[in-house]
Order: structure tokens, then C-alpha cells, then sequence
């Protein structure tokens, strides 16, 4: 009896922890889709489906999501288009991407990265281990302290509360990933972070581009950030910093 009453409290909490969130699910086959909406709901989140991309940039004048599931390969549009879209737009731009695709070059998975995904994972892939990954994205977020302020030098600015980074005043728009990086880093003002500190930091799972994955982030977040660029120190061989 006591077996089953944790067994049932394991699984309330679980339910519990996606309760209020929302996933999109972007795939042209529609078995792929059950399987994933299935696998969600059953973890306690909310989905929304869609077999085309013009039907899910539709839907987003009505609701965001928490999160998005994209296929690359759909039948109406390119998900690369879509995930650079997303990634452009104010409004759509801390909204994490998770890519699923049958694509295994490791040129696409750099390319989802540097347009702005969270993480990639290739088809077939294991229920489990994409709920995880879902889990791990969205815990990101939740475990940003929201009072505080982290400041570097008198140019950079950031906003843990509303999750914002500012350039000398100036609102410079991160993908969630590269706000974590960028957190990680400030949090410890001269602590050198291991390339597979940060991805463990992450949730980054994914083999054979590890170093690529944190090279393509920290590229991206040099190049918004501009002038406090320097900040971010390459330590060779070894990882990054941020130092004044």
C-alpha cells in the first residue's frame, strides 16, 4: 500500500509540475503528433497540435505557448524560416524551441542552434527522454530568480524578474538559452565555466557537437550584445567567463 501511495504522489507531482503550461506540437505526421500529445498530456501539459507551420503562426495571434515542438520538414514551409521567425519577433523571442526532425546532419543541428533552438532531437527518438528534455527547457525558466538584478560594469544590465538584457539602457533580445549562458556567466564574475559545465547547466544532451553547441550560443550572444561583448572571455582550450 505504501508502494502505491508514493507511486501515486510521484505521479501528482509530475502532473503538477506542466499543470498551467502549454506545448505546441508542430509535425506533418499526424502519427508523430499523438504519439507526442499523448506522451505531454499524460505528464500533465496542455498541447496544441498542428500538421502545417501556416496553422500554428496563425494560432499565435490568439495564445502563446510555454514551449514549442518544430519539425524542420513540413509540407508548407521550412522550419528553419519558422524558428528564425520566432526568433526575430519581440513577442515570440523567449519562447524555447525544441527541434525534432529526421535530419541528422550535424550542419542542421548547428544551424537550429545558431537560429535560436533550445535543444534538437532526432527522429526516431524515445518518448521519455523528449519529455525530459521538455522538462529540463521549461526549468530554465521557472528557476530564474525574480528579484533580482545582475549589473557588469555601468553598460550591462540584467533583469532576472522580466527576464530582460539591457546594453547602456538599451533592451537587447536573448533566446532563452542565451539568457541562461549569460546568467550562468554573470552569477560568477571570473569562475571559468567548462564547456560541458554549461551544457550540463542546459540540459543539452545531445552527442558529437558539444563544443560546437556552447561555441554557436556564446557567437550569437556576442554578436546582440555589442559593445559588452567583451565581457565574455574565451578561455582557450578550457571554456568562458565574464569578467569586468
Amino acid at each position: 500500500m505504501e508502494s502505491k501511495k508514493v507511486k501515486h504522489e510521484d505521479s501528482k507531482n509530475l502532473l503538477q509540475q506542466g499543470i498551467s503550461k502549454t506545448i505546441a506540437v508542430i509535425d506533418d505526421e499526424p502519427d508523430i503528433v499523438e504519439l507526442l500529445s499523448s506522451n505531454l498530456k499524460k505528464n500533465g501539459f496542455k498541447v496544441k497540435e498542428f500538421l502545417d507551420g501556416d496553422s500554428f503562426l496563425k494560432s499565435l495571434k490568439d495564445d502563446l505557448p510555454d514551449l514549442i515542438i518544430l519539425d524542420l520538414m513540413l509540407p508548407d514551409s521550412d522550419g528553419f524560416e519558422i524558428c528564425k521567425y520566432l526568433r526575430r519577433e519581440d513577442k515570440f523571442s523567449h519562447i524555447p524551441i525544441i527541434i525534432l526532425t529526421a535530419r541528422v546532419d550535424e550542419m542542421d543541428k548547428i544551424l537550429g542552434l545558431e537560429l535560436g533552438a533550445d535543444d534538437y532531437i532526432t527522429k526516431p527518438f524515445s518518448p521519455r527522454e523528449l519529455i525530459a528534455r521538455v522538462k529540463a527547457v521549461l526549468r530554465r525558466d521557472e528557476k530564474v530568480q525574480k528579484t533580482q538584478k545582475l549589473k557588469i560594469g555601468e553598460i550591462l544590465e540584467i533583469d532576472l524578474q522580466k527576464y530582460e538584457t539591457y546594453v547602456e539602457g538599451n533592451r537587447v533580445d536573448l533566446t532563452s538559452t542565451e539568457f541562461r549562458i549569460l546568467k550562468l556567466l554573470c552569477e560568477r564574475k571570473g569562475w571559468v565555466y567548462p564547456r560541458d559545465r554549461i551544457l550540463d547547466y542546459l540540459g543539452v544532451q545531445e552527442k558529437g557537437v558539444l563544443d560546437r553547441t556552447v561555441d554557436v550560443h556564446i557567437k550569437n550572444l556576442r554578436e546582440k550584445l555589442g559593445i559588452a561583448a567583451k565581457f565574455i572571455k574565451n578561455i582557450r582550450g578550457v571554456g568562458y567567463k565574464v569578467e569586468e
